[in-house]
């Protein structure tokens, strides 16, 4: 069974997210991956990946995410965060970190860190 990982960026850095999954699409093939409503559009539409499309963060996505990570059905979460922006759901996100943090799930939070997390889950 393919790990399961979700993908996930706030507004400015959908992007940045987009230009990475196109750049790792090879290696992201062998992962079942999930993301909230409009970055998984966009990771869809641009980057050509199949996934599995969550609600909108604000609208319930983040807590989808961290109930998956709560019962053990999330190897890995990437979630490319902006820090420059004020975040009318800023509870949701910060939960949603928090039970990354307590369960132990590996985190990327930009794409150094992808790149790391990503290179961890390949070799195994």
């Amino acid at each position: 069974m393919a790990k399961r990982i979700a993908l996930v960026a706030h507004d400015a850095r959908k992007d940045i997210i987009v230009e990475w999954a196109k750049a790792n699409a090879e290696a992201l093939s062998g992962f079942s991956i999930c993301a909230t409503g409009t970055t998984g559009g966009r990771l869809q539409k641009d980057a050509g990946l199949t996934v599995d499309r969550l609600l909108s963060g604000p609208l319930g996505g983040d807590a989808q995410l961290g109930a998956m990570i709560a019962e053990g059905r999330l190897d890995a979460l990437f979630f490319f965060i902006d820090p420059l922006s004020a975040l009318p759901h800023d509870v949701d996100v910060k939960s949603l970190l928090r039970l990354a943090i307590l369960y132990d799930t590996p985190l990327a939070i930009n794409k150094a860190t992808a790149d790391a997390v990503l290179g961890h889950l390949v070799r195994g």
